[in-house]
């Protein structure tokens, strides 16, 4: 059995680091399920910064001389950041890996998107505009999923998202847990497709120390943004330039409508439930990037 993990810094395994250097990541721990009970095959085709174009120019043709029976396309934040935004060839990327990798007889597994600007605190002439772009990304996801089927993982629908404990000090990529929720559910949907694989521990992991997280800011944190400062900064102002001219609008459009009375009673909304709690604790493992291993 094959399978292979196309993809960006999510699928790479960062916010999952291994003793000595180098990331981990819910691809990895997936893999190392499936081997228990399978001859596997395992690559991880990823690359920290990927956006849909990239993916399908640089990691496609790989993975599909591979010939998986599985695979993974966890893509697209990048490209909400990214001054070349362009909706439309987002969508035809994501739908043509996506068919590609299902022709050549994989079954494909991807996920939609949460509200990153809520779990990244952003203000909302931020958040708003960066949400249309996720939800863009999602709309081609699902459009992959209605014409391909596969595996998919919907983060909008899961409280786990906003625990502080499911993301690495960034808020950006999944800690240790995020990761090792991922591998889990994703495992529970190959189990529905019929294939024998066990979800990894999700009650044993590591938590960082503050020296840790410090370490991973500067080492990797920084860095990334002075890489992307050129990009992420013109594209934050217009982000809010562009809300701050359609709030504009939108009140002197209702400057000139009169409101309508209202009589109806108020609504009191019932409260929902807290989060479920989450567990926390340790453990380490080894990445390789293609492993085989008998049951």
């Amino acid at each position: 059995m094959c399978f292979v993990a196309l993809g960006d810094s999510t699928t790479v395994g960062i916010g999952d680091p291994i003793t000595g250097s180098g990331w981990r990541g819910w691809a990895r721990l997936l893999a190392a399920e499936l081997a228990r009970t399978h001859q596997l095959t395992y690559a991880n085709l990823s690359v920290s910064g990927a956006t849909c174009e990239s993916l399908r120019a640089d990691q496609l043709h790989a993975a599909l001389r591979a010939r998986p029976h599985i695979a993974s396309v966890i893509v697209g934040v990048n490209d909400t950041m990214r001054s070349t935004w362009d909706p439309a060839r987002v969508h035809d990327d994501i739908l043509s890996s996506v068919g590609a990798l299902t022709d050549a007889g994989a079954l494909v597994m991807t996920l939609r998107f949460h509200d990153h600007g809520r779990v990244l605190r952003l203000p909302a002439l931020l958040r708003r505009p960066l949400l249309r772009r996720i939800e863009a990304i999602n709309a081609a996801y699902d459009a992959a999923y209605a014409s391909h089927g596969g595996i998919r993982i919907d983060l909008t629908d899961e409280r786990v998202v906003h625990q502080r404990e499911f993301w690495s000090v960034d808020r950006l990529h999944p800690s240790e847990l995020g990761h090792r929720w991922l591998a889990c559910e994703f495992a529970v949907g190959l189990r529905a497709r019929g294939f024998r694989v066990g979800c990894p521990d999700i009650g044993t992991y590591t938590t960082p120390l503050p020296w840790q997280n410090a370490w991973w800011m500067v080492s990797e944190g920084i860095p990334w943004l002075g890489r992307r400062a050129n990009d992420v900064l013109p594209w934050a102002m217009r982000m809010a330039a562009t809300e701050v001219a359609s709030r504009v609008r939108g009140g002197r459009a209702e400057r000139g409508v009169r409101p309508a009375l209202r009589t109806e009673r108020p609504v009191r909304l019932a409260r929902t439930g807290t989060p479920p709690a989450v567990p926390t604790h340790q453990t380490a493992d080894t990445h390789a990037q293609v492993m085989s291993e008998s049951p």
